[in-house]
Protein backbone atom coordinates (compact mmCIF):
# COMPACT_ATOMS: atom_id res chain seq x y z
CA UNK A 1 0.00 0.00 0.00
CA UNK A 2 1.50 3.35 -0.58
CA UNK A 3 -0.15 5.67 1.66
CA UNK A 4 1.59 8.65 -0.07
CA UNK A 5 1.02 8.22 -3.57
CA UNK A 6 -2.81 8.24 -2.30
CA UNK A 7 -2.12 11.41 -0.35
CA UNK A 8 -1.07 12.89 -3.39
CA UNK A 9 -3.96 11.77 -5.47
CA UNK A 10 -6.66 12.75 -3.12
CA UNK A 11 -4.59 16.11 -2.77
CA UNK A 12 -5.07 16.53 -6.73
CA UNK A 13 -8.32 15.68 -6.83
CA UNK A 14 -9.44 17.80 -3.54
CA UNK A 15 -8.11 20.88 -5.43
CA UNK A 16 -9.61 20.56 -8.24
CA UNK A 17 -12.81 20.51 -6.49
CA UNK A 18 -12.12 23.35 -3.95
CA UNK A 19 -10.81 25.32 -6.88
CA UNK A 20 -14.11 25.11 -8.84
CA UNK A 21 -16.51 26.08 -5.41
CA UNK A 22 -13.76 28.91 -4.90
CA UNK A 23 -14.75 30.48 -8.31
CA UNK A 24 -18.27 29.55 -8.30
CA UNK A 25 -18.67 31.20 -4.55
CA UNK A 26 -16.98 34.48 -6.58
CA UNK A 27 -19.90 33.86 -9.11
CA UNK A 28 -22.76 32.95 -7.04
CA UNK A 29 -21.73 34.10 -3.24
CA UNK A 30 -22.93 31.96 -0.78
CA UNK A 31 -26.23 31.54 -2.14
CA UNK A 32 -26.40 27.51 -1.20
CA UNK A 33 -27.25 29.06 2.29
CA UNK A 34 -30.89 29.01 1.77
CA UNK A 35 -30.91 25.59 1.25
CA UNK A 36 -31.93 22.53 3.70
CA UNK A 37 -29.67 19.79 3.78
CA UNK A 38 -32.52 17.76 1.72
CA UNK A 39 -32.69 20.40 -1.16
CA UNK A 40 -28.91 19.40 -1.16
CA UNK A 41 -29.19 15.95 -0.88
CA UNK A 42 -31.50 16.18 -3.91
CA UNK A 43 -28.87 18.01 -6.01
CA UNK A 44 -26.48 15.45 -4.93
CA UNK A 45 -29.00 12.66 -6.86
CA UNK A 46 -29.41 14.70 -9.40
CA UNK A 47 -25.84 14.40 -9.91
CA UNK A 48 -25.47 10.94 -9.34
CA UNK A 49 -28.20 10.15 -11.79
CA UNK A 50 -26.95 11.90 -14.44
CA UNK A 51 -23.44 10.36 -13.53
CA UNK A 52 -25.13 6.48 -13.20
CA UNK A 53 -27.01 7.36 -17.24
CA UNK A 54 -24.35 8.62 -18.98
CA UNK A 55 -22.62 5.26 -17.77
CA UNK A 56 -25.66 3.05 -18.97
CA UNK A 57 -25.78 5.04 -22.10
CA UNK A 58 -22.06 5.49 -22.96
CA UNK A 59 -22.72 8.59 -24.70
CA UNK A 60 -24.09 12.22 -22.92
CA UNK A 61 -26.22 14.92 -24.99
CA UNK A 62 -24.69 17.68 -22.80
CA UNK A 63 -21.09 18.09 -23.83
CA UNK A 64 -19.69 17.61 -20.28
CA UNK A 65 -18.60 13.62 -19.08
CA UNK A 66 -19.10 12.79 -15.72
CA UNK A 67 -16.00 14.51 -14.22
CA UNK A 68 -17.91 17.47 -13.66
CA UNK A 69 -20.60 15.44 -12.09
CA UNK A 70 -18.14 14.12 -9.33
CA UNK A 71 -16.92 17.55 -8.58
CA UNK A 72 -20.11 18.29 -8.00
CA UNK A 73 -20.97 15.88 -5.56
CA UNK A 74 -18.04 16.20 -3.80
CA UNK A 75 -19.16 20.60 -3.17
CA UNK A 76 -22.66 19.68 -2.90
CA UNK A 77 -22.07 17.03 -0.08
CA UNK A 78 -19.29 19.39 1.92
CA UNK A 79 -22.10 22.45 0.97
CA UNK A 80 -24.57 19.80 2.79
CA UNK A 81 -22.15 19.25 5.78
CA UNK A 82 -22.38 22.97 6.42
CA UNK A 83 -25.71 22.94 6.22
CA UNK A 84 -25.90 20.36 8.99
CA UNK A 85 -23.83 22.04 11.21
CA UNK A 86 -25.56 26.04 10.76
CA UNK A 87 -28.90 25.02 9.09
CA UNK A 88 -29.69 27.40 6.08
CA UNK A 89 -29.24 31.13 7.00
CA UNK A 90 -27.95 34.18 5.92
CA UNK A 91 -24.85 34.58 3.74
CA UNK A 92 -21.45 33.74 4.46
CA UNK A 93 -18.07 35.94 3.76
CA UNK A 94 -15.53 34.02 1.54
CA UNK A 95 -12.99 33.24 4.34
CA UNK A 96 -15.32 32.17 6.80
CA UNK A 97 -17.27 30.06 3.56
CA UNK A 98 -13.39 28.50 1.97
CA UNK A 99 -12.35 27.78 6.15
CA UNK A 100 -15.84 25.85 6.55
CA UNK A 101 -15.14 24.73 3.06
CA UNK A 102 -11.71 23.44 4.02
CA UNK A 103 -12.70 21.85 7.41
CA UNK A 104 -15.77 19.50 6.07
CA UNK A 105 -13.23 18.69 2.99
CA UNK A 106 -10.32 17.12 5.43
CA UNK A 107 -12.43 15.79 7.92
CA UNK A 108 -13.74 13.81 4.66
CA UNK A 109 -10.39 13.01 3.70
CA UNK A 110 -9.20 12.21 7.28
CA UNK A 111 -11.90 9.72 7.53
CA UNK A 112 -10.68 8.16 3.97
CA UNK A 113 -7.39 7.79 5.78
CA UNK A 114 -8.36 5.71 8.60
CA UNK A 115 -10.56 3.33 6.43
CA UNK A 116 -7.79 3.13 3.35
CA UNK A 117 -5.56 2.00 5.71
CA UNK A 118 -8.38 -1.19 7.61
CA UNK A 119 -9.35 -1.79 3.54
CA UNK A 120 -5.64 -1.85 2.16
CA UNK A 121 -6.91 0.18 -0.69
CA UNK A 122 -9.37 -1.96 -2.25
CA UNK A 123 -11.22 0.79 -4.21
CA UNK A 124 -8.64 0.71 -6.62
CA UNK A 125 -9.51 -2.77 -7.70
CA UNK A 126 -13.17 -1.39 -7.74
CA UNK A 127 -15.05 0.23 -10.94
CA UNK A 128 -16.10 3.76 -11.48
CA UNK A 129 -19.71 2.32 -11.87
CA UNK A 130 -19.55 0.89 -8.66
CA UNK A 131 -18.58 3.99 -6.82
CA UNK A 132 -21.69 5.55 -8.72
CA UNK A 133 -24.06 2.96 -6.98
CA UNK A 134 -22.63 3.07 -3.95
CA UNK A 135 -23.13 6.76 -3.92
CA UNK A 136 -26.50 6.31 -5.39
CA UNK A 137 -26.81 3.80 -2.48
CA UNK A 138 -25.82 6.77 0.33
CA UNK A 139 -28.29 8.89 -0.69
CA UNK A 140 -30.85 6.84 -0.27
CA UNK A 141 -29.74 5.56 2.86
CA UNK A 142 -29.68 9.58 3.61
CA UNK A 143 -32.99 10.43 2.11
CA UNK A 144 -34.10 7.47 4.62
CA UNK A 145 -32.45 9.09 7.04
CA UNK A 146 -33.97 12.48 6.95
CA UNK A 147 -37.47 10.64 6.68
CA UNK A 148 -36.57 10.02 9.98
CA UNK A 149 -35.74 13.16 10.99
CA UNK A 150 -32.25 12.48 11.50
CA UNK A 151 -32.50 9.70 13.93
CA UNK A 152 -31.24 6.43 13.31
CA UNK A 153 -31.29 3.32 15.43
CA UNK A 154 -27.61 1.60 15.43
CA UNK A 155 -26.44 3.11 11.91
CA UNK A 156 -24.15 5.69 10.84
CA UNK A 157 -25.98 9.89 10.69
CA UNK A 158 -26.39 11.66 7.45
CA UNK A 159 -23.04 13.54 8.44
CA UNK A 160 -21.48 10.05 7.78
CA UNK A 161 -22.74 9.41 4.88
CA UNK A 162 -22.07 12.93 2.82
CA UNK A 163 -18.68 12.20 4.19
CA UNK A 164 -18.62 8.66 2.31
CA UNK A 165 -20.16 10.13 -0.40
CA UNK A 166 -17.22 12.62 -0.45
CA UNK A 167 -14.53 10.16 -1.06
CA UNK A 168 -16.21 7.77 -3.94
CA UNK A 169 -16.34 10.79 -5.66
CA UNK A 170 -13.08 11.38 -5.04
CA UNK A 171 -11.79 8.15 -5.69
CA UNK A 172 -13.51 8.20 -8.75
CA UNK A 173 -11.90 11.28 -9.81
CA UNK A 174 -8.61 9.91 -9.08
CA UNK A 175 -9.43 7.01 -11.21
CA UNK A 176 -11.17 8.51 -14.41
CA UNK A 177 -7.89 11.06 -14.15
CA UNK A 178 -5.92 7.93 -14.69
CA UNK A 179 -7.87 6.45 -17.22
CA UNK A 180 -8.08 10.11 -19.30
CA UNK A 181 -12.13 9.79 -18.93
Amino acid sequence: MDNSRTAEEFARAKAECRALFEKKLMDYGTSWRIMRPMSLTDQIMIKAMRIRSIEEKGVALVDEGIRPEFIGIVNYCVMALIQLDLGPGKNLDADTCMRLYDEKLNGATSLMEHKNHDYDEAWRMMRVSSFTDIILQKLMRTKEIEGHDGHTLVSEGIDANYMDMINYALFALIKTEASGN
